[in-house]
């Protein structure tokens, strides 16, 4: 519903309540043909009546072998062929020095320019 009820007009809220008490009479007339159900259990379906499914011993035993079925093959897998991380490169001596001469140069450049940084801008 949109509507605030300060928003409609006495014909709306008249005809709302002629409807609201239909809706009642209806409720009341449906509860003495169930015999005084109440109408919102009704509506609501229920689990009473439903039986509660059991997993048998040896399905749960089944189910746990096969998990530990799996388990000891992925614990296989990976003591077989363990994570290969490579191994990490060093910067030789020269090659230091190299890197150490092309910054330098790059940064004689910038202040050459006028400039502060190396942004291009």
């Amino acid at each position: 519903m949109t509507n605030s009820l300060g928003s409609l007009s006495v014909t709306q809220l008249k005809q709302a309540i002629t409807i609201k008490e239909q809706i009642e009479a209806l409720e009341s007339e449906l509860a003495s043909v169930l015999g005084g159900a109440a109408p919102a259990a009704v509506s609501a379906p229920s689990r009473a009546g439903r039986k509660k499914r059991r997993m048998s011993a040896a399905a749960r035993a089944r189910i746990s072998a096969a998990q530990r079925a799996r388990w000891a093959n992925q614990k296989k897998a990976t003591a077989a062929a363990p994570a290969a991380v490579p191994k990490k490169r060093k910067v030789t001596a020269a090659g230091r020095k190299r890197l150490s001469a092309l910054a330098k140069a790059r940064w004689a450049k910038v202040r050459a320019a006028g400039k502060a940084s190396l942004k291009a801008g």
